[in-house]
Protein backbone atom coordinates (compact mmCIF):
# COMPACT_ATOMS: atom_id res chain seq x y z
CA UNK A 1 0.00 0.00 0.00
CA UNK A 2 2.23 3.12 -1.28
CA UNK A 3 0.72 6.05 0.57
CA UNK A 4 2.73 8.93 -1.40
CA UNK A 5 3.55 11.24 1.35
CA UNK A 6 5.38 14.46 0.91
CA UNK A 7 7.94 14.95 2.79
CA UNK A 8 7.91 18.67 1.87
CA UNK A 9 4.40 19.32 2.04
CA UNK A 10 3.22 21.45 4.67
CA UNK A 11 -0.01 19.36 5.30
CA UNK A 12 1.05 17.42 8.58
CA UNK A 13 2.11 13.58 7.71
CA UNK A 14 -0.88 12.46 10.17
CA UNK A 15 -3.31 14.02 7.68
CA UNK A 16 -1.56 13.22 4.58
CA UNK A 17 -1.87 9.64 5.82
CA UNK A 18 -5.71 9.90 6.86
CA UNK A 19 -6.09 11.21 3.17
CA UNK A 20 -4.17 8.58 1.28
CA UNK A 21 -5.71 5.55 3.51
CA UNK A 22 -9.24 7.57 2.90
CA UNK A 23 -8.26 8.00 -1.39
CA UNK A 24 -6.64 3.96 -1.12
CA UNK A 25 -10.09 3.00 0.53
CA UNK A 26 -12.08 4.46 -2.21
CA UNK A 27 -10.28 3.62 -4.70
CA UNK A 28 -10.10 0.07 -3.37
CA UNK A 29 -13.92 -0.35 -2.55
CA UNK A 30 -12.80 -2.79 -0.21
CA UNK A 31 -16.08 -4.41 1.85
CA UNK A 32 -16.45 -3.71 5.42
CA UNK A 33 -14.78 -6.10 7.45
CA UNK A 34 -11.81 -6.78 5.25
CA UNK A 35 -8.49 -6.43 6.96
CA UNK A 36 -5.84 -3.50 6.43
CA UNK A 37 -2.12 -4.39 6.20
CA UNK A 38 -0.41 -4.37 9.30
CA UNK A 39 0.33 -0.84 11.37
CA UNK A 40 4.09 -2.30 10.63
CA UNK A 41 4.08 -3.26 6.92
CA UNK A 42 2.27 0.33 5.99
CA UNK A 43 4.87 2.11 7.64
CA UNK A 44 7.65 -0.01 6.96
CA UNK A 45 6.56 0.53 3.09
CA UNK A 46 6.36 4.05 3.57
CA UNK A 47 8.73 4.96 5.81
CA UNK A 48 6.64 6.06 8.48
CA UNK A 49 6.69 6.20 11.95
CA UNK A 50 4.29 3.33 12.85
CA UNK A 51 2.90 5.52 15.89
CA UNK A 52 2.00 8.08 13.23
CA UNK A 53 -0.01 5.38 10.86
CA UNK A 54 -1.68 4.35 14.10
CA UNK A 55 -2.88 8.01 15.11
CA UNK A 56 -4.12 8.28 11.57
CA UNK A 57 -6.25 4.92 11.50
CA UNK A 58 -7.97 5.73 15.13
CA UNK A 59 -9.34 9.16 13.26
CA UNK A 60 -10.15 7.03 10.53
CA UNK A 61 -12.09 4.66 13.15
CA UNK A 62 -13.49 8.25 15.02
CA UNK A 63 -15.24 8.63 11.74
CA UNK A 64 -16.41 5.01 11.10
CA UNK A 65 -14.21 4.53 8.48
CA UNK A 66 -12.22 2.00 10.14
CA UNK A 67 -13.22 -0.45 13.01
CA UNK A 68 -11.02 -2.38 15.28
CA UNK A 69 -11.00 -6.01 15.64
CA UNK A 70 -9.01 -8.07 18.30
CA UNK A 71 -6.43 -10.15 16.54
CA UNK A 72 -7.25 -8.18 13.42
CA UNK A 73 -5.87 -4.85 13.64
CA UNK A 74 -7.85 -2.19 11.61
CA UNK A 75 -10.68 -3.23 9.61
CA UNK A 76 -12.67 -1.33 7.39
CA UNK A 77 -15.63 -0.10 8.84
CA UNK A 78 -17.88 1.37 6.42
CA UNK A 79 -17.96 2.57 2.53
CA UNK A 80 -16.16 5.39 1.92
CA UNK A 81 -18.69 8.20 1.13
CA UNK A 82 -17.38 11.00 -1.34
CA UNK A 83 -19.42 14.25 -0.21
CA UNK A 84 -20.69 16.42 -3.31
CA UNK A 85 -18.10 19.21 -2.24
CA UNK A 86 -15.39 17.08 -2.21
CA UNK A 87 -16.32 16.06 -6.08
CA UNK A 88 -16.98 19.55 -7.32
CA UNK A 89 -13.53 20.25 -5.30
CA UNK A 90 -11.86 17.80 -7.99
CA UNK A 91 -12.92 20.76 -10.85
CA UNK A 92 -10.10 22.86 -12.18
CA UNK A 93 -9.45 25.85 -14.94
CA UNK A 94 -9.31 23.86 -18.28
CA UNK A 95 -10.67 20.66 -16.92
CA UNK A 96 -13.38 18.54 -18.05
CA UNK A 97 -16.89 21.26 -17.39
CA UNK A 98 -18.65 17.55 -16.82
CA UNK A 99 -16.42 15.12 -15.97
CA UNK A 100 -16.48 13.80 -11.99
CA UNK A 101 -12.82 13.78 -10.93
CA UNK A 102 -11.89 10.67 -8.51
CA UNK A 103 -11.29 11.12 -5.21
CA UNK A 104 -7.05 11.20 -4.69
CA UNK A 105 -6.65 11.60 -8.82
CA UNK A 106 -3.32 13.19 -9.27
CA UNK A 107 -4.28 16.40 -11.15
CA UNK A 108 -1.38 16.71 -13.76
CA UNK A 109 -3.20 19.10 -15.83
CA UNK A 110 -4.24 21.63 -13.66
CA UNK A 111 -3.91 25.11 -13.17
CA UNK A 112 -2.83 25.89 -9.90
CA UNK A 113 -0.22 25.18 -7.33
CA UNK A 114 -0.80 21.76 -4.91
CA UNK A 115 -2.54 22.51 -1.37
CA UNK A 116 0.50 20.52 0.70
CA UNK A 117 2.52 23.56 -1.33
CA UNK A 118 0.26 25.74 0.24
CA UNK A 119 2.33 27.99 3.49
CA UNK A 120 -0.43 28.93 5.96
CA UNK A 121 1.65 30.39 9.01
CA UNK A 122 1.80 33.74 7.84
CA UNK A 123 -1.32 33.98 6.13
CA UNK A 124 -2.79 32.81 9.67
CA UNK A 125 -0.81 35.73 11.59
CA UNK A 126 -1.74 38.20 8.73
CA UNK A 127 -5.49 37.16 9.24
CA UNK A 128 -5.23 37.16 12.79
CA UNK A 129 -3.41 40.88 13.06
CA UNK A 130 -5.89 42.06 10.45
CA UNK A 131 -8.73 40.87 12.40
CA UNK A 132 -7.30 42.14 15.68
CA UNK A 133 -6.78 45.59 14.51
CA UNK A 134 -8.23 46.65 11.31
CA UNK A 135 -12.02 46.80 12.06
CA UNK A 136 -13.01 48.44 9.14
CA UNK A 137 -11.16 45.76 6.89
CA UNK A 138 -13.60 42.97 8.77
CA UNK A 139 -16.97 44.73 8.24
CA UNK A 140 -16.88 47.51 5.81
CA UNK A 141 -16.72 47.58 2.16
CA UNK A 142 -13.33 48.57 0.65
CA UNK A 143 -13.03 51.90 -1.80
CA UNK A 144 -14.36 51.92 -5.51
CA UNK A 145 -10.51 51.81 -6.47
CA UNK A 146 -9.50 49.23 -3.32
CA UNK A 147 -7.46 49.37 -0.34
CA UNK A 148 -5.22 52.53 -0.89
CA UNK A 149 -2.35 50.53 1.65
CA UNK A 150 -2.85 47.43 -1.08
CA UNK A 151 -2.14 49.53 -4.38
CA UNK A 152 0.53 51.18 -2.93
CA UNK A 153 2.27 47.83 -2.13
CA UNK A 154 1.36 46.76 -5.84
CA UNK A 155 2.67 49.72 -7.18
CA UNK A 156 6.11 49.26 -5.40
CA UNK A 157 6.13 45.46 -6.81
CA UNK A 158 5.50 46.75 -10.55
CA UNK A 159 8.75 48.95 -10.02
CA UNK A 160 11.33 46.04 -10.56
CA UNK A 161 9.44 44.60 -13.53
CA UNK A 162 10.16 48.57 -15.17
CA UNK A 163 6.24 49.52 -14.61
CA UNK A 164 6.24 53.21 -13.40
CA UNK A 165 2.84 53.61 -12.30
CA UNK A 166 0.81 55.64 -9.93
CA UNK A 167 -1.51 54.36 -7.45
CA UNK A 168 -4.44 55.94 -8.93
CA UNK A 169 -4.24 54.41 -11.83
CA UNK A 170 -4.41 50.66 -10.45
CA UNK A 171 -7.51 49.07 -9.50
CA UNK A 172 -7.52 46.06 -7.43
CA UNK A 173 -9.93 43.12 -8.46
CA UNK A 174 -11.50 40.08 -7.21
CA UNK A 175 -8.20 37.98 -8.99
CA UNK A 176 -7.64 37.73 -12.37
CA UNK A 177 -10.50 36.63 -13.65
CA UNK A 178 -12.90 39.53 -12.44
CA UNK A 179 -10.08 41.88 -13.74
CA UNK A 180 -11.01 40.40 -17.07
CA UNK A 181 -14.52 40.17 -16.63
CA UNK A 182 -14.53 43.97 -15.91
CA UNK A 183 -12.73 44.53 -19.45
CA UNK A 184 -14.56 42.77 -21.66
CA UNK A 185 -18.12 44.29 -20.13
CA UNK A 186 -16.73 47.43 -20.08
CA UNK A 187 -14.45 48.07 -23.35
CA UNK A 188 -16.45 45.11 -25.76
CA UNK A 189 -19.45 45.08 -27.46
CA UNK A 190 -21.26 42.12 -29.09
CA UNK A 191 -20.12 41.65 -32.46
CA UNK A 192 -16.62 43.10 -31.60
CA UNK A 193 -13.70 41.01 -33.05
CA UNK A 194 -10.91 40.56 -30.37
CA UNK A 195 -7.40 38.70 -30.84
CA UNK A 196 -6.63 35.81 -28.87
CA UNK A 197 -3.74 33.67 -28.67
CA UNK A 198 -3.66 29.71 -29.43
CA UNK A 199 -3.24 27.91 -27.55
CA UNK A 200 -4.70 30.10 -24.57
CA UNK A 201 -6.27 30.81 -21.39
CA UNK A 202 -9.41 28.54 -21.44
CA UNK A 203 -11.85 30.90 -19.10
CA UNK A 204 -10.85 33.91 -21.34
CA UNK A 205 -12.37 31.90 -24.51
CA UNK A 206 -15.74 31.25 -22.71
CA UNK A 207 -15.70 34.81 -20.89
CA UNK A 208 -15.75 36.51 -24.60
CA UNK A 209 -18.50 33.57 -25.66
CA UNK A 210 -20.46 35.30 -23.22
CA UNK A 211 -20.36 38.25 -23.72
CA UNK A 212 -20.98 37.91 -27.44
CA UNK A 213 -17.08 38.99 -28.84
CA UNK A 214 -15.53 37.22 -31.41
CA UNK A 215 -12.23 35.78 -30.98
CA UNK A 216 -9.50 35.91 -33.98
CA UNK A 217 -6.49 33.23 -33.25
CA UNK A 218 -3.03 33.78 -33.29
CA UNK A 219 -1.24 30.83 -32.75
CA UNK A 220 1.48 31.06 -30.11
CA UNK A 221 4.91 30.04 -30.55
CA UNK A 222 7.89 30.05 -27.99
CA UNK A 223 8.30 33.44 -28.33
CA UNK A 224 5.07 35.03 -28.23
CA UNK A 225 2.16 35.11 -30.97
CA UNK A 226 2.85 34.61 -34.39
CA UNK A 227 3.77 38.53 -35.67
CA UNK A 228 3.32 37.87 -39.43
CA UNK A 229 -0.38 36.12 -38.60
CA UNK A 230 -0.84 38.88 -36.00
CA UNK A 231 -0.01 41.51 -38.75
CA UNK A 232 -2.62 40.15 -41.28
CA UNK A 233 -5.48 39.67 -38.92
CA UNK A 234 -5.13 43.25 -38.04
CA UNK A 235 -5.04 44.44 -41.47
CA UNK A 236 -7.65 41.99 -42.63
CA UNK A 237 -10.32 42.30 -39.53
CA UNK A 238 -9.92 45.36 -37.86
CA UNK A 239 -9.83 43.65 -34.28
CA UNK A 240 -10.44 46.38 -31.31
CA UNK A 241 -8.23 44.68 -28.69
CA UNK A 242 -5.50 41.97 -28.58
CA UNK A 243 -5.14 39.73 -25.07
CA UNK A 244 -1.19 38.30 -24.53
CA UNK A 245 -0.11 35.87 -22.02
CA UNK A 246 3.12 37.77 -21.25
CA UNK A 247 5.17 35.70 -19.00
CA UNK A 248 5.35 31.79 -18.70
CA UNK A 249 1.98 31.87 -21.01
CA UNK A 250 -1.03 29.42 -20.25
CA UNK A 251 -0.95 26.52 -21.41
CA UNK A 252 2.77 26.71 -23.17
CA UNK A 253 4.49 27.86 -20.50
CA UNK A 254 6.39 30.64 -23.07
CA UNK A 255 7.17 33.36 -22.60
CA UNK A 256 7.45 36.99 -24.88
CA UNK A 257 10.79 37.78 -26.13
CA UNK A 258 11.72 41.48 -26.16
CA UNK A 259 11.66 41.89 -30.03
CA UNK A 260 8.25 40.21 -30.43
CA UNK A 261 7.30 42.44 -27.46
CA UNK A 262 8.08 45.61 -29.25
CA UNK A 263 6.51 44.43 -32.87
CA UNK A 264 3.42 43.44 -31.13
CA UNK A 265 3.39 46.94 -29.68
CA UNK A 266 4.37 48.71 -32.79
CA UNK A 267 1.18 46.77 -34.73
CA UNK A 268 -0.99 47.85 -31.81
CA UNK A 269 -0.20 51.49 -31.98
CA UNK A 270 -0.30 51.38 -36.08
CA UNK A 271 -3.89 49.81 -36.14
CA UNK A 272 -5.44 51.53 -32.99
CA UNK A 273 -5.91 48.53 -31.02
CA UNK A 274 -6.15 48.02 -27.40
CA UNK A 275 -3.26 45.53 -26.10
CA UNK A 276 -4.34 44.05 -22.84
CA UNK A 277 -1.31 42.30 -21.00
CA UNK A 278 -1.88 39.26 -18.54
CA UNK A 279 0.86 38.62 -16.27
CA UNK A 280 -0.55 36.68 -13.44
CA UNK A 281 2.22 34.11 -12.85
CA UNK A 282 4.77 37.14 -12.83
CA UNK A 283 5.97 36.32 -9.56
CA UNK A 284 7.05 33.28 -10.66
CA UNK A 285 9.61 35.10 -12.99
CA UNK A 286 12.72 35.80 -11.51
CA UNK A 287 14.99 36.17 -14.49
CA UNK A 288 15.41 39.61 -17.27
CA UNK A 289 12.36 40.14 -18.97
CA UNK A 290 10.56 42.50 -21.43
CA UNK A 291 6.62 43.04 -20.09
CA UNK A 292 4.47 45.16 -22.34
CA UNK A 293 3.21 47.66 -19.99
CA UNK A 294 6.64 48.88 -19.24
CA UNK A 295 6.86 49.15 -23.10
CA UNK A 296 3.64 51.50 -23.24
CA UNK A 297 1.64 53.15 -20.71
CA UNK A 298 -1.60 52.82 -22.77
CA UNK A 299 -1.24 48.87 -22.48
CA UNK A 300 -3.71 47.67 -19.73
CA UNK A 301 -1.92 45.45 -17.34
CA UNK A 302 -3.78 42.35 -15.50
CA UNK A 303 -2.09 40.67 -12.20
CA UNK A 304 -2.98 38.02 -9.52
CA UNK A 305 -2.33 36.60 -6.35
CA UNK A 306 -4.43 33.70 -6.81
CA UNK A 307 -1.86 31.63 -8.39
CA UNK A 308 0.64 31.49 -5.24
CA UNK A 309 -0.44 32.65 -1.89
CA UNK A 310 -4.49 32.04 -2.53
CA UNK A 311 -6.79 30.93 -4.89
CA UNK A 312 -9.31 31.26 -1.78
CA UNK A 313 -8.12 35.19 -1.11
CA UNK A 314 -9.42 36.51 -4.30
CA UNK A 315 -6.97 39.41 -4.62
CA UNK A 316 -5.83 40.94 -8.44
CA UNK A 317 -5.66 44.07 -10.07
CA UNK A 318 -5.62 46.06 -13.37
CA UNK A 319 -2.96 48.78 -14.35
CA UNK A 320 -4.62 51.11 -16.65
CA UNK A 321 -5.02 55.00 -17.94
CA UNK A 322 -6.80 57.24 -15.52
CA UNK A 323 -9.98 57.40 -17.85
CA UNK A 324 -9.99 53.58 -18.10
CA UNK A 325 -9.62 53.19 -14.80
CA UNK A 326 -12.71 55.27 -13.70
CA UNK A 327 -14.98 53.41 -16.32
CA UNK A 328 -13.40 50.02 -14.97
CA UNK A 329 -14.36 51.02 -11.09
CA UNK A 330 -17.90 51.90 -11.65
CA UNK A 331 -18.49 48.89 -13.54
CA UNK A 332 -16.78 47.03 -10.27
CA UNK A 333 -19.17 48.96 -8.22
CA UNK A 334 -22.49 48.06 -10.30
CA UNK A 335 -21.39 44.20 -10.65
CA UNK A 336 -20.01 43.51 -7.24
CA UNK A 337 -20.20 46.12 -4.50
CA UNK A 338 -16.14 45.87 -4.89
CA UNK A 339 -13.93 43.87 -3.63
CA UNK A 340 -13.34 42.32 -0.56
CA UNK A 341 -11.82 44.55 1.74
CA UNK A 342 -10.51 41.94 4.24
CA UNK A 343 -8.68 40.23 1.56
CA UNK A 344 -6.95 43.00 0.57
CA UNK A 345 -6.46 43.77 4.43
CA UNK A 346 -4.66 40.71 4.51
CA UNK A 347 -2.39 40.75 1.85
CA UNK A 348 -1.43 44.20 2.13
CA UNK A 349 -0.14 43.17 5.74
CA UNK A 350 2.14 40.11 4.04
CA UNK A 351 3.16 42.62 1.37
CA UNK A 352 4.76 44.99 3.74
CA UNK A 353 5.87 42.54 5.97
CA UNK A 354 8.23 40.81 3.36
CA UNK A 355 6.35 37.48 4.04
CA UNK A 356 4.96 37.12 0.60
CA UNK A 357 8.28 38.12 -1.38
CA UNK A 358 9.91 35.30 0.47
CA UNK A 359 7.46 32.79 -0.16
CA UNK A 360 7.33 33.22 -3.52
CA UNK A 361 11.12 32.83 -3.95
CA UNK A 362 11.17 29.68 -2.01
CA UNK A 363 7.85 28.30 -4.39
CA UNK A 364 10.35 29.70 -7.60
CA UNK A 365 13.51 27.30 -5.79
CA UNK A 366 10.78 24.52 -5.64
CA UNK A 367 9.23 24.58 -9.28
CA UNK A 368 12.98 25.18 -10.50
CA UNK A 369 13.91 21.98 -9.14
CA UNK A 370 10.77 19.81 -10.22
CA UNK A 371 10.30 21.66 -13.93
CA UNK A 372 14.47 20.22 -14.84
CA UNK A 373 13.58 16.71 -12.96
CA UNK A 374 9.88 17.14 -15.46
CA UNK A 375 11.85 17.89 -18.16
CA UNK A 376 13.95 15.15 -18.17
CA UNK A 377 11.11 12.59 -17.36
CA UNK A 378 9.94 14.14 -20.71
CA UNK A 379 12.48 13.30 -22.45
CA UNK A 380 13.19 9.55 -21.00
CA UNK A 381 9.56 9.05 -22.16
CA UNK A 382 10.13 10.36 -25.72
CA UNK A 383 7.52 12.94 -24.94
CA UNK A 384 7.11 15.97 -27.51
CA UNK A 385 7.98 19.59 -25.76
CA UNK A 386 7.06 23.12 -26.84
CA UNK A 387 9.67 25.48 -26.25
CA UNK A 388 11.38 24.33 -22.85
CA UNK A 389 10.14 26.83 -20.15
CA UNK A 390 12.49 28.04 -18.26
CA UNK A 391 10.11 29.26 -15.09
CA UNK A 392 6.43 29.07 -14.63
CA UNK A 393 4.23 26.16 -13.69
CA UNK A 394 3.79 24.68 -17.20
CA UNK A 395 5.01 22.62 -19.79
CA UNK A 396 3.22 21.96 -23.02
CA UNK A 397 4.10 18.61 -24.29
CA UNK A 398 2.19 15.43 -26.18
CA UNK A 399 2.70 11.56 -26.06
CA UNK A 400 4.03 10.23 -29.08
CA UNK A 401 1.41 7.46 -28.76
CA UNK A 402 -0.77 8.21 -32.01
CA UNK A 403 -4.04 6.99 -30.41
CA UNK A 404 -4.91 9.79 -28.01
CA UNK A 405 -7.75 7.41 -26.76
CA UNK A 406 -5.13 5.48 -25.23
CA UNK A 407 -3.51 7.93 -23.58
CA UNK A 408 -6.05 8.59 -21.94
CA UNK A 409 -7.03 5.17 -21.10
CA UNK A 410 -2.99 5.00 -19.38
CA UNK A 411 -3.83 8.37 -17.27
CA UNK A 412 -6.58 6.94 -16.24
CA UNK A 413 -5.36 3.73 -14.93
CA UNK A 414 -2.94 5.17 -13.41
CA UNK A 415 -5.13 7.49 -11.46
CA UNK A 416 -3.92 10.70 -13.29
CA UNK A 417 -6.17 13.09 -14.44
CA UNK A 418 -5.54 15.72 -17.71
CA UNK A 419 -6.63 18.77 -18.84
CA UNK A 420 -9.49 19.07 -21.32
CA UNK A 421 -8.27 18.23 -25.09
CA UNK A 422 -10.27 20.91 -26.55
CA UNK A 423 -10.12 23.72 -23.38
CA UNK A 424 -7.08 25.61 -25.05
CA UNK A 425 -8.74 26.13 -28.56
CA UNK A 426 -10.84 29.36 -28.84
CA UNK A 427 -12.88 27.61 -31.37
CA UNK A 428 -13.18 24.41 -29.14
CA UNK A 429 -10.90 21.91 -31.25
CA UNK A 430 -9.52 18.91 -29.57
CA UNK A 431 -5.57 18.86 -29.48
CA UNK A 432 -3.58 15.66 -28.29
CA UNK A 433 -1.16 18.30 -26.77
CA UNK A 434 -1.22 18.73 -23.09
CA UNK A 435 -0.62 21.19 -19.60
CA UNK A 436 1.58 19.55 -18.03
CA UNK A 437 1.76 20.86 -14.27
CA UNK A 438 5.42 20.91 -13.18
CA UNK A 439 4.10 20.97 -9.23
CA UNK A 440 2.67 17.36 -10.15
CA UNK A 441 4.89 16.16 -12.74
CA UNK A 442 7.23 14.54 -10.23
CA UNK A 443 4.61 11.91 -8.69
CA UNK A 444 5.21 8.25 -9.20
CA UNK A 445 1.89 8.58 -10.64
CA UNK A 446 2.58 10.56 -13.04
CA UNK A 447 6.02 9.21 -14.37
CA UNK A 448 4.20 5.79 -14.98
CA UNK A 449 1.73 7.56 -16.69
CA UNK A 450 4.49 9.19 -19.16
CA UNK A 451 6.78 5.77 -19.63
CA UNK A 452 3.47 3.86 -20.19
CA UNK A 453 2.78 6.33 -23.25
CA UNK A 454 6.68 6.60 -24.58
CA UNK A 455 5.54 5.05 -28.15
CA UNK A 456 7.39 5.97 -31.54
CA UNK A 457 5.55 8.50 -33.94
CA UNK A 458 6.87 10.95 -36.33
CA UNK A 459 7.94 14.58 -35.12
CA UNK A 460 5.77 16.88 -35.40
CA UNK A 461 8.52 19.74 -36.27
Amino acid sequence: MELRIDRQALVPVVQQIVDALTAWLYHSEAPPGARLPSVRQIARINLLSQSSVVEACERLVAQGVLATRPGAGFVVGAPVQVAKGQREGLWFEGAEVNQQGRLGELKLGCGGLPESWRETDDLSYAIRQVSRTDMAGLFNYSTPLGLPALRQQIAKRLKPLDIEVEDSRILTTAGASQGLDLIVRTLFKPGDCVVVESPGYSLLFDLLRLHGVNMLEVPRTPRGPDIDVLQMLLHTHRPRGIFINSFYHNPTGSSLAPVVAQRVLDLAKTHGVQVIENDVYADLHSGPGTRLAALDEDVIYVGSYSKTLSSSLRVGFIVAGADVVSRLAQVKMISSMGASRFCESVLASLLASGAYRKLVQRQRLRLNTDREAALQVLEDAEWEVFGKPAGGLFIWARSRMSDYAQVLTEAQRFGVRLSSATAFSPTGEPSDWQRINVAYACDPRARAFFQATALDRPQAF
